[in-house]
């Protein structure tokens, strides 16, 4: 757990310790019991935990000079938490988590760590869901043939929700440089079935550079179901 205190308190933390986590939101810093959710142990859950194993279970395969390269190469990938504290990953960490990215976009493995890439970001102009047509397909622009996409969806919401972010699960990955826009209806009744008309579906798109396994920055959009 990370905080930071002035003279009158706790002014911001990240992280949890003994129970408790620390955290902000609009009225400021917070400390609160930590709870652990109850697991569902869903067959999307038990698929991602199967792909994490599988890679870490090859980093073990690997040579020790690769796993040198790998250690070698977290520098590249640092990253900076909320108080602006630069953090290296594990080679590990970075194998797996790049790994586990090409691999949710149907690409095959790298064995050795690349150099980071830009990732190319598109973004979603329009989504529409007819389930009379039917027709489930997302508009976007900037589409790249150096990427693959992870297609997330949520349920058939309450129109009301204009905000979601647990509810995501993702549904399909595409190619990219295909143009727009995507046919997702197969990934969406595969996953969901149908949603009622008069129900809000909120549609995400997750760029990963299928060289390295970077992924960029989503985009997202929503619709409400007609018939």
């Amino acid at each position: 757990m990370k905080i930071k205190w002035s003279g009158t308190g706790m002014v911001d933390g990240r992280g949890k310790i003994g129970g408790h986590v620390a955290s902000r939101n609009r009225s400021g810093a917070y400390v609160r019991t930590k709870v652990t959710p109850v697991n569902p142990n869903t067959v999307a859950q038990s698929a991602a935990r199967n792909i994490l194993s599988t890679f870490s279970q090859a980093w073990s395969g690997l040579t020790q000079q690769i796993i040198a390269a790998w250690n070698s190469a977290v520098s590249d990938y640092a990253t900076t938490d909320v108080f602006g504290d630069l953090h290296n990953p594990t080679g590990k960490n970075l194998y797996t988590r790049l790994n586990a990215n090409l691999a949710s976009v149907g690409v095959a493995a790298i064995g050795t760590p690349p150099l980071p890439a830009a990732v190319p970001a598109a973004t979603i102009t329009a989504v529409t869901i007819d389930i009379t047509t039917p027709s489930y397909e997302a508009a976007f622009s900037g589409d790249d043939a150096s990427v693959n996409y992870q297609v997330w969806a949520t349920p058939g919401l309450s129109p009301g929700i204009s905000f979601v972010s647990s509810e995501y699960r993702q549904i399909g990955s595409f190619v990219g440089g295909l143009g727009s826009p995507y046919d997702f209806e197969a990934d969406y009744l595969s996953k969901y079935g149908a949603p009622a008309a008069g129900q809000k579906v909120f549609f995400k798109m997750v760029p990963v550079n299928n060289t390295t396994g970077q992924k960029g920055i989503g985009s997202t959009g929503s619709t409400l179901v007609v018939s």
